[in-house]
Formats: structure tokens, C-alpha cells, sequence
């Protein structure tokens, strides 16, 4: 769920819940800074963590190939006047093709980072959204807008700190999204009974 979608589908329970309160019916609404709990939330640093954690030695195995290749450069530029032609081309085809290795290399993890680091942000937005619904219902409040939606809110209607408070409470990694149940297995046909 995209952070637009999830801005849409709070403005039109917002103006739902406008439209079907009395006009002199008290309601308790507040806004939360979105993209703040998007950074400083211990979720939001654990999810990080966890995507640090699992592309760092592909990335330094990445850098590593950069500095050979590197090192190779520096030593066609420096010796490759004076080499055996047959040394200084197959050195040449050698830097080549680690280029495009590596190029190549880099594009697929710059891919793969990528893919996973947009599932971590949809199930960190997910699971945010869930947590601020639930601090809303414990907190008795009857609507919580994100700030990005709101054209104009008193800064005292911004529970953001509270939120980043009462996820404090809750656990540090995101859980996993529960995966859809597999079909049931289909019952075998009875036999066919002989036809008298």
C-alpha cells in the first residue's frame, strides 16, 4: 500500500466521518506526521538495519571489484607503454570485461536493493497504519489525519511524539505480513456408479 493510497483512503474516511457527525457533535482528531515515523520509529530503523545488514557484503564485494579494477587501470597506465603487446591487450581485455562485469553486477544489486527495500517500506507502512489505528481507538480519538493531507492543523492536534512514544512500546522489527493461506486441496471425484 503506497503512502498516496494510504493518504486517500484516510481524506475519504475523514470526510465520511465528517459527513455523517452531527454538526454539534464534539470529535477528538489529531494529526501524525507520516514520513516522521517513517524515519525515527524503532521500526523504521530496524527495517533499515535489516536491509544494512543483508546487502552489506554484496556491496563490499562490489566495492572490492571496483578497486581491482582500479588497481588494473592505474597499472595499464603506468606499465602499458613498456609491456609485451601480447600482456598490455589481454591486461586491456581484462579491464573490459571487469567493467562490464562490474557495471552489470551493479545494476542487478542496485535492482534487488531496490525490490527489497520497497517490501520493507510497504510492510513498515502497513504495520504503522495498523499501530496508529490502534493508538487512535485507545486513545479515543474519532479521526487521525496524516499532516502531508491536512491544508491547516493547530500544532496541538499533532500527536506524532505520542505515536512515536506508544510504538516504543511495541516490537522493534516489523512482523512478517502473513502469508495467503494455500487453497485447499480439492476432494477426489466419488467413482462413478454403473448406470442399470
Amino acid at each position: 500500500m503506497s503512502v498516496a493510497m494510504i493518504r486517500k483512503s484516510l481524506m475519504v474516511s475523514a470526510l465520511a466521518l465528517f459527513a455523517a457527525c452531527n454538526a454539534h457533535a464534539e470529535i477528538k482528531v489529531a494529526t501524525v506526521d507520516f514520513n516522521r515515523l517513517m524515519s525515527e520509529s524503532n521500526q523504521a530503523k530496524s527495517a533499515s538495519q535489516v536491509l544494512q545488514d543483508e546487502f552489506a557484503p554484496r556491496q563490499r564485494d562490489l566495492q572490492q571489484k571496483q578497486k581491482d579494477l582500479q588497481s588494473k587501470q592505474e597499472r595499464l597506465q603506468r606499465d602499458g607503454a613498456v609491456m609485451a603487446e601480447k600482456d598490455r591487450t589481454a591486461l586491456e581485455k581484462d579491464l573490459t570485461k571487469g567493467q562490464r562485469e562490474l557495471q552489470s553486477d551493479g545494476e542487478a544489486f542496485q535492482e534487488e536493493v531496490n525490490t527489497r527495500r520497497n517490501e520493507e517500506l510497504n510492510k513498515l507502512q502497513g504495520f504503522l497504519v495498523t499501530e496508529i489505528q490502534t493508538f487512535a481507538k485507545t486513545g479515543g480519538y474519532d479521526l487521525v489525519i496524516p499532516t502531508s493531507v491536512a491544508v491547516y492543523a493547530k500544532e496541538s492536534l499533532d500527536v506524532t511524539q505520542q505515536v512515536l512514544a506508544y510504538l516504543a512500546t511495541r516490537p522493534a522489527s516489523v512482523p512478517a505480513a502473513p502469508k495467503p493461506a494455500a487453497p485447499a486441496a480439492a476432494k477426489p471425484a466419488a467413482p462413478a456408479k454403473p448406470s442399470k
